[in-house]
Parts: C-alpha cells; structure tokens; sequence
C-alpha cells in the first residue's frame, strides 16, 4: 500500500513539472506571482529563474529578475537580493515604471545589510524622484531610520519631524510619530550615560590625586624623619663632644696637680725648743709623699686620672661609633 502510494506521489511530482517546464514564458511570470502572493518565496523565485532561462525577451527577463529580487528581499536572502536588484538597476532604464521601486528596494536591502550609509542616498535619490506624497514619506522614513541606526539622532528626528509635519497623512505618519519619542527617550539615555561616565572618570581622577598626594605626603614624613633622625644624631654628637671636652679638663687638671706635687720640695721639721724636749726619743714622722700632699690625697688624684682616662676611652669609642653610623647612611 505504502509503495502504491510513493509511486502515485512520484508520479504526480513529475506531472507537475512536466506541466511547469510545458508553460510559456508568460504562463511560469504568472505562476511566479501567484506564488509571490501567496508568500511562497522560494518557489516564486525558482520559477521567476525558469521565466529567465525560457525566454529571449530582454524586457520579459528583467520583468522577472525584478521580481526575483524583491522575493528574495522578503525572504531574508538580502546578498542575493542586492546582486539580483543591482542587475535590474542595471539593465533598466530610469523611464521603466518599475525602476525607482527597485531602487527603493535596493535602499531597504542595504538597510537590512547593516550598510546605512549606502542607503541613504539611495532613498534621498527616490525621494526625490517620487511624486506621490505617500512614497516620498515612505523614503524619508527609511532615511529616519538609517540615521538612527547610526547614532546621528538628531538629524534623525529631524527628518522624522519632516514626516509628522509635512506629510500628515501618510501611513509612516505614526511611525514617525513613534520615533520622535524613541530618539527623545535615547537622547535623555545618552546624557545620563554620558553624565555616569563623567562621573566615574570624576571618581578616578580624585582617586588618583589623593594616591598622589598619599604618596607625597609619605616621601615629606620621610623627609622629616631623617632630618629629626640627623638633628637628634648632631645634637647627641655635640652633648658627647661636651662631655669629652669636660673630661679632658679634669685630666688635665688632675695631671698638673700631680706634677706639682712631684716637683714641690718636702718641709723641714722644727728643731727642739728645750732640752726635754730634745731628750725625747725621736717620735715616728707621719707619712707623706712628695710635695705637699698626703698619701690619701694622691691616691685620690691618681685613681680620678684612671677614671678619666677610662672615660675618654670610652667616650671616643661612642663617638667613633655615631661618626660610622653618619658615614654609612
């Protein structure tokens, strides 16, 4: 049953193009607008091609690729539809009732190939040669678009104030109407962009400057710090200079009271003033040492010069120690 079934399809397949490839060249044109109408691209254009190859009629032939071409458009096959219409554009003459609606066609092609500024003046140049107000608005309205599409927004709305203003009552009138607010809403969205932009950059470049200024403030802490470091280390540098110099003039007075006391003649006893008292056996002296001072005193004077002398040692490896310290930073 299946197979009697596929056979007869089959059958009824070739019949079809059989009756397809019998029909004139004039017969497929029509049957290639019945499927345009009906919306049935594909098929439209495959049977506009057979009108093409069937026929010697150059004006039957570039009636068919225009209608290839505008099948195409609404199918969605727009690089094929640029070729196709460019060749129509091509081969027609301007005075061809159906030129500038091709051109017009080639304009929405572009426009939906994303090439606006190719489009532009292909719609000015149907604008300008269109006599009905309805068409005019209608090119006007695809230039609208275009410039929209390219951020030129006030010309755009521009253009579509043209519309609502001098052609009231054409079918793009609501359109345009439409996209008057739309380019208003856009412009208002692109200021609080452009605001929230200038604002951030705001925020950064006082970011940056209070980097900068922490930065700089640092480098000044650190400056100040090594000159207190420097002026703490003079100072400390003078107070042991001081204390040397004081050292050094005890020593020296301790050393000059030394060498008087060495150089100093020792003092004669008193003789006897009576004969008991020259009777009396000798009584032993007190000790004393050379020059005027007594043993304690001299012991005094030489453990204050070792005193000192340990002292200026020590004094002199502290200074020679912070004097390092200077040269090494």
């Amino acid at each position: 049953m299946v197979s009697k079934r596929s056979s007869l399809t089959l059958v009824l397949i070739v019949c079809m193009y059989g009756i397809l490839f019998a029909q004139s060249p004039k017969e497929l044109l029509d049957k290639g607008m019945e499927y345009y109408r009906d919306g049935k691209w594909q098929d439209a254009v495959l049977t506009f091609r057979r009108v093409q190859t069937n026929t010697e009629d150059m004006a039957l032939k570039n009636e068919a690729l225009y209608w290839i071409s505008l099948s195409e458009l609404f199918a969605g096959a727009y690089d094929a539809a640029l070729q196709d219409v460019e060749s129509y554009l091509k081969y027609t003459s301007p005075a061809d009732s159906k030129y500038y609606e091709a051109l017009y066609n080639k304009g929405r092609i572009l426009y939906y190939l994303s090439q606006f500024d190719g489009a532009i003046p292909v719609f000015k140049a149907y604008a300008d040669a269109a006599q009905d107000p309805s068409r005019k608005s209608s090119a006007y309205y695809w230039i609208g678009e275009c410039l929209f599409a390219l951020g030129r927004l006030d010309e755009a709305r521009n253009t579509f104030l043209l519309i609502t203003e001098k052609y009231p009552q054409s079918p793009k009138y609501e359109a345009a109407s439409y996209r008057i607010a739309l380019v208003d809403q856009k412009k208002i969205e692109n200021e609080l962009l452009n605001l929230l932009k200038w604002s951030h950059e705001e925020s950064l470049r006082t970011v940056e400057e209070y980097q900068r200024r922490e930065r700089s403030y640092e480098q000044a802490i650190l400056a100040y710090q090594k000159r207190i470091a420097d002026m703490l280390k003079d100072t400390h540098l003078a107070d042991l200079e001081k204390e040397n110099k004081e050292l050094k003039q005890k020593l020296a007075a301790a050393e000059a009271a030394l060498t008087a006391a060495s150089v100093s003649p020792a003092p004669q006893a008193p003789a006897p003033t009576n004969v008991e008292t020259a009777e009396k056996p000798a009584e032993t002296a007190p000790a004393v040492v050379s020059g005027t001072l007594t043993q304690e005193q001299t012991n005094k004077l030489l453990s204050l010069k070792a005193s000192a002398l340990e002292l200026q040692k020590v004094l002199l490896n502290r200074l020679g120690n912070v004097a390092g310290q200077g040269e090494k930073k």
